[in-house]
């Protein structure tokens, strides 16, 4: 008597491996881009709070112009004399979303907002392509 498995035994199984997969798969990859979004809003908020620092150490917030760039290097030693050394964040480069684009910056006449461009990495969209806004990121 033989202990290896039939052919059919065998399709079984890979069928049923199938069918396991088809339903599993979609509700991973949906599971997947929401995190993404959970974790852009995390990440938006711990860059709020590096702001707040900085306008809190040197009296206002980057313009729009000088960006989050402006929380690693100095954009303006003149003016901002009491720059922590170091800077305001401990990464040495600008931080990007979990779709690994840039974070975009506006400073709306000191009302400063993040955004990330979603999924598509374009602006508007719905579900997981559409932006995210520090300003609607829940609390």
């Amino acid at each position: 008597m033989s202990k290896g498995f039939t052919l059919m035994e065998l399709m079984i199984v890979v069928v049923i491996l199938g069918l396991l997969a088809a339903l599993i798969a979609p509700n991973m990859m949906g599971q997947s881009e929401e995190a993404k979004q959970k974790l852009a809003c995390i990440n938006m908020k711990q860059l709020e709070m590096a702001l707040n620092d900085f306008k809190l150490s040197l009296g206002d917030y980057p313009t729009t112009e000088q960006g989050l760039e402006a929380l690693i290097n100095n954009p303006d030693e003149e003016r901002f004399r009491n720059f922590r050394p170091g800077g305001y964040l401990s990464a040495k480069t600008t931080p990007k979303d979990p779709w690994n684009r840039p974070y975009i910056y506006i400073n709306d006449d000191g009302v400063p907002d993040l955004i990330s461009l979603g999924a598509d990495g374009k602006e508007g969209g719905a579900n997981f392509n559409r932006d995210l806004k520090l300003s609607e990121c829940e609390s």
